[in-house]
């Protein structure tokens, strides 16, 4: 039988206590949805980005090939220009470094160790062509799908959208096939 003083300690876990270098998830994703209610209330339309990437290609038409840009159908009922969906890519991005810098997860590195150990230290071509081909896949799927993760995902899920939920779904399956495709695991 053991004492009270040999006993081996159960630690307690609080869920909502995150010890990572990292912003808390929680406090993230509490942040997220005031974001969503916000957009709602100021836009009257949902959270999503893909709808930038769609303006910002119509920018670059316009300037590469006017007349072709305006004689899209697309561009006709929504002209390119910079507008609260291209600033949330911007301020996701800008987001994402304040988080990275203030979390000390900063590294100033192009490859990730997971990824050196996989592909090697000389891959940053074969890293930078990955990405590249996977945005350009998920920009197409997102605007096939009629929204990206966020607009599915957030708020699409946010509104019980069962197709939403269909597509965040897709979007985890997607995922886990991905990495383990990428990383055998």
């Amino acid at each position: 039988m053991m004492s009270a003083t040999t006993a081996p300690m159960l630690a307690v876990v609080d869920p909502l206590q995150y010890s990572g270098p990292a912003w808390s998830p929680y406090l993230v994703g509490g942040l997220i949805g005031v974001l969503s209610m916000l957009t709602f209330y100021f836009s009257k339309k949902p959270i999503g980005a893909s709808t930038a990437y769609a303006r910002v290609a119509g920018m670059i038409g316009e300037r590469v090939a006017p007349q072709h840009t305006r004689s899209l159908k697309y561009f006709q009922s929504n002209p390119p220009r910079i507008g609260w969906e291209l600033m949330l890519v911007v301020g996701v991005i800008l987001g994402a470094f304040l988080a990275a810098w203030s979390g000390s997860e900063l590294t100033g590195r192009l490859l990730p160790e997971m990824w050196q150990d996989r592909f090697g230290t000389d891959s940053a071509t074969l890293r930078m062509a990955v990405a590249l081909v996977g945005g350009i896949m998920m920009a197409f799927g997102a605007r096939m799908a009629g929204g990206c993760t966020s607009g599915h995902g957030i708020s699409g899920t946010l509104q019980l959208a069962i197709g939403s939920w269909v597509s965040a779904i897709c979007f985890f399956i997607g995922g886990i096939i991905a990495a383990m495709l990428m990383f055998a695991v």
